[in-house]
């Protein structure tokens, strides 16, 4: 049996980064032009283990955090962080018009939850504490706090830990591929 027939992780990392943008033509965006030499990065580009990881962790951060935008902040914040770029930007399509509204309605019950077991006089620290936040939203703000306060700790609260758990999954998942391979080429070899 032909151990290069089968795909492992090296054939997919060549079959994604063959479809995938370079990373050289990404960075002569003139949208992207901005950032500059932190582009030039390699986890930014390269798909290594704990990059993936990071952007993973990134995109569904912000793809349940913000419900408009999610794919530019995912960029920045991939950038910033050392995530692999295309992974922080895919991962965002977690929420879509498909799953937006049993994400909603999960946030309203988690936030429901949450803030039916915290004291009045808590709430009311936590309101007066984003209030000061900025005069400048206040209104927006005061609006949106009236029809979604449990939506908007129930997202705060799917963001965090669909972060963690998309890092830990990535990076569970890539641990498990490698092992499998490494028993199989070591199975390989013992046949011989």
């Amino acid at each position: 049996m032909n151990m290069e027939s089968k795909p492992g992780i090296r054939g997919w990392k060549k079959r994604l980064q063959a479809v995938l943008p370079s990373g050289q033509n990404i960075q002569k965006n003139k949208w992207v032009a901005w950032i500059g030499p932190s582009l030039h990065h390699p986890r930014l580009w390269h798909f290594n283990r704990k990059g993936v990881a990071m952007g993973a962790a990134i995109g569904i951060f912000f793809a349940f955090l913000i419900p408009l935008m999610q794919i530019p902040f995912a960029a920045i914040f991939a950038v910033w962080f050392k995530g692999h770029l295309v992974t922080a930007v895919v991962t965002t399509l977690v929420t879509n018009p498909l799953t937006f509204g049993p994400i909603y309605l999960l946030a309203n019950e988690i936030g429901g939850f949450i803030l039916e077991s915290i004291k009045p006089d808590m709430q009311e620290a936590i309101s007066s504490g984003a209030y000061e936040a900025g005069d400048a939203i206040l209104g927006w703000f005061d609006t949106f706090m009236l029809v979604g306060k449990n939506i908007i700790v129930g997202l705060l609260v799917l963001a965090i830990f669909g972060a963690m758990a998309g890092y830990l999954l990535v990076l569970g998942v890539w641990r498990m591929v490698i092992t499998i391979e490494w028993y199989k080429r070591r199975k390989h070899r013992s046949s011989r």
